[in-house]
């Protein structure tokens, strides 16, 4: 006949924290001699069903995973051919488990203006464990602080300023806690050092306006704003619309920087100077310039070979084209040679490479008046002369006697 049994069942640690085993051992006592043997059911209300084997009458089991709150543990002895099922039951307390919070920020330190991130991290201690949710109240002394509350994601809050004003903040991070985990605190120092100065950017052309192929220099000047005092460094860089513009840059040295250019078309033209800041100075960039380049003046010039010429001998006309300074460059279009002695000719050839324009002509005797007037072009406005007299005589009859 089977003999009855007791079983006993206990916990540990009780009570555990969120995220802490608990190891469940249960003694079954045998009423009377022997040993039992078999396997133990432990059943945990809210938790796992486990199954441990008796050894020297104890079973023993760990049960993860349990939730904050009270869980009834049942142990049920199976029993075996000498001893008969027993039950024993105990409780096990599951408590909030304790968080460190700790809050970092970057950069740190910020210049004025900067953003900057503040970031706390919510851990568990020690046996706890799992992952903390719920949300982080920042509070951030000082001009352009504020309180500011984010939510955890993986145990992490994060929150973004740039509105921090000069000098330290004290930054304090408050975990609110959740059903498995208890709040925490965390503190830091955050510091804002003075932003680079701010800076004016002026812009100035040498000449304005100027006329084709003539240089132009633009100069950007750049300041520190009051109250603020030195030199700024690094570079400004010239942007120019239309033909013959572009981006430039340029160096600054004692705090202007300077493009020179004789490569602009006729017309408006807009220009700005853009510096680029450096450690100490801020970025900043010029009004915009108009700067107007008008047609380059022209001179013609003329001669002919041979001068004077008999009649029927074919003159070689030869206009130049030149620009005047300021102007720059080489003409195009064409040249109109007109020739009067009574009998109007005009001849249009164009202008070469070189500023020339050529024309040859066969004339009968006479006075001629020979004027040459260039066209003009896009970038060189019209010019001619006329002051000029081509001589033709009769050609000489030798008689033989």
């Amino acid at each position: 006949m089977a003999s009855p049994t007791i079983t006993l069942v206990t916990a540990a640690p009780n009570p555990a924290v969120n995220g802490q085993s608990v190891t469940l051992t249960a003694t079954v006592i045998p009423v009377g001699a022997g040993t039992p043997t078999g396997t133990v059911t432990f059943v945990v209300s809210g938790g796992p069903t486990l199954t441990g084997t008796l050894s020297g009458g104890t079973a023993t089991v760990t049960a993860s995973g349990l939730t904050v709150g009270t869980h009834i543990v049942t142990a049920t002895y199976n029993g075996d051919a000498n001893f008969t099922p027993s039950t024993g039951t105990t409780a096990v307390v599951v408590i909030q488990a304790s968080t460190t919070t700790s809050v970092t920020s970057a950069p740190d330190p910020s210049t004025l203006g900067q953003p900057v991130t503040f970031t706390a991290t919510v851990a568990p201690v020690a046996p706890g464990a799992g992952v903390p949710t719920g949300t982080v109240t920042f509070t951030i002394s000082g001009s352009g602080g504020g309180t500011f509350t984010q939510s955890l994601s993986g145990g992490m809050a994060t929150l973004t300023l740039s509105t921090l004003g000069v000098g330290a903040h004290t930054v304090v991070a408050v975990y609110s806690g959740d059903a498995n985990f208890l709040p925490s605190t965390g503190t830091d120092t955050h510091t804002v050092n003075p932003g680079p100065a701010a800076t004016t950017t002026t812009l100035m052309s040498s000449v304005n306006p100027s006329v084709f192929g003539q240089p132009v220099t633009f100069s950007a000047t750049v300041m520190s704003n009051a109250p603020a005092a030195g030199v700024p460094t690094g570079t400004v860089t010239f942007v120019i619309s239309g033909s013959g513009g572009g981006s430039f840059t340029q160096p600054l040295s004692g705090g202007t920087a300077t493009f020179t250019t004789s490569g602009l078309g006729t017309g408006s033209h807009t220009v700005t100077a853009s510096y680029s800041g450096d450690t100490n100075f801020a970025a900043s960039s010029s009004a915009t310039l108009t700067q107007l380049v008008n047609l380059a003046v022209s001179r013609t010039s003329i001669s002919s070979n041979p001068n004077p010429a008999l009649a029927g001998t074919e003159i070689d006309f030869v206009a130049f084209v030149e620009a005047l300074p300021p102007g720059d460059g080489t003409p195009t279009g064409t040249v109109t040679f007109t020739l009067t002695d009574g009998a109007v000719i005009e001849v249009e050839v164009p202008v070469d490479p070189f500023g020339f324009a050529f024309a040859t002509v066969g004339l009968t005797a006479g006075e001629w008046d020979v004027s040459a007037v260039y066209s003009g072009d896009a970038n060189f406005g019209a010019s001619g002369v006329s002051e000029y007299t081509q001589t033709v005589t009769d050609a000489q009859v030798t008689t033989t006697a």
